[in-house]
């Protein structure tokens, strides 16, 4: 039973983690931010499973941590506010032609970033671009100037 009690604090840990470390999941995922969040993962299921090395106690533990994450993504369907919790909030990066630099540091979002997502949109300088909004994907869109 403390196995199963090890992987849902296990599971809050590597969400917190998660979020406090980076709000760069996915598309902008650095190598080194995947192999820190898959060895803190890996760190947790071996403290889980303690020294009890039996199949059943590690399936157990991974399909806890299974169903907190499904847990938790119902949770985040029904309450908006846990909702922004959990996965963040968009943030603006540029306004009308201006760096929200704060944000920017906050985020550890760099303007290079910034104009790389420009880029893949076709466009080419900053006088192009209205807003900037890193997503809560960690994807960064643009919407550009009217002409």
């Amino acid at each position: 039973m403390h196995t199963l009690l090890y992987a849902v604090a296990g599971y809050f840990f590597l969400l917190l983690t998660v979020r406090v470390l980076a709000r760069r999941p996915g598309e902008q995922m650095t190598p080194f931010e995947f192999v820190l969040i898959f060895l803190i993962g890996g760190v947790i299921i071996l403290a889980t499973v303690d020294d009890d090395r039996s199949i059943t106690n590690c399936y157990g533990a991974v399909i806890v941590i299974c169903l907190m994450h499904r847990l938790t993504g119902h949770i985040k369907q029904r309450s908006r506010k846990l909702g922004m919790i959990i996965d963040g909030t968009p943030v603006l990066l540029l306004n009308k032609g201006k760096w929200q630099v704060r944000d920017m540091q906050k985020t550890r979002v760099e303007e290079d970033d910034v104009m790389a997502a420009a880029r893949e949109k076709g466009l080419k300088t900053l006088d192009e671009i209205k807003y900037a909004v890193l997503e809560r994907n960690g994807g960064i869109s643009i919407i550009e100037k009217e002409k």
